[in-house]
């Protein structure tokens, strides 16, 4: 009974498995054109390998201006690199409209912040694009504030009438208060 019932069961389940294994990839397994492709013989790959070998292409030189004129030994990597970070200009969000000392309104916005000394005083100009917005006098100051990056600007929100403005650069640190416009 047991050996019906096996054989029953495997006649049942030959079939089923053959129907399933249709027009799958193994169909076309002996053609190897099947996808558009050709075999390659053995005399066009050493033709290919012959028109390889005459061609090598040679390593270019770095063409660093410091390697050229010789300082590349004089600055570190680190030199390299804040000298470069002072060129990007940290970005202040305006939440709010400031009065400045002049009496006129700072409007809501996006500024890139310059920190500059002028005659033995320090200012943080305010730029959109290419555009002077405010020219604010600051208090150079040692502390960093707390804050990781080197180059750095931020408002902060005193108590509602004025709001300090912090930055950070290479050059100094320094500092703003700034009263909110009414």
């Amino acid at each position: 009974m047991k050996k019906v019932f096996l054989l029953f069961f495997i006649a049942l389940l030959l079939p089923t498995n053959l129907a399933l294994a249709e027009d799958d990839l193994w169909d076309n397994f002996g053609d190897q054109n099947i996808y558009g492709q050709t075999p390659v013989t053995d005399e066009d790959f050493e033709k290919a390998l012959e028109s390889k070998k005459g061609k090598t292409k040679k390593p270019k030189k770095p063409k660093d201006k410091l390697l050229r004129d010789g300082e590349a030994f004089q600055e570190s990597n680190e030199t390299n690199v804040l000298t470069q970070m002072s060129e990007e200009l940290p970005i202040l969000l305006v939440p709010l409209n400031l009065e400045l000392k002049d009496g006129a309104i700072l409007p809501v916005g996006h500024y890139q912040v310059k920190g500059v000394k002028k005659n033995g005083k320090l200012y943080i100009q305010l730029f959109q694009s290419s555009e002077l917005f405010a020219n604010i006098e600051v208090v150079e100051t040692r502390d960093d504030f707390g804050e990781p990056e080197i180059n750095f600007v931020r408002m902060i929100d005193d108590d509602g009438k004025q709001a300090k403005i912090i930055f950070g650069s290479i050059d100094f640190n320094a500092y703003a208060i700034v009263k909110i416009a009414q």
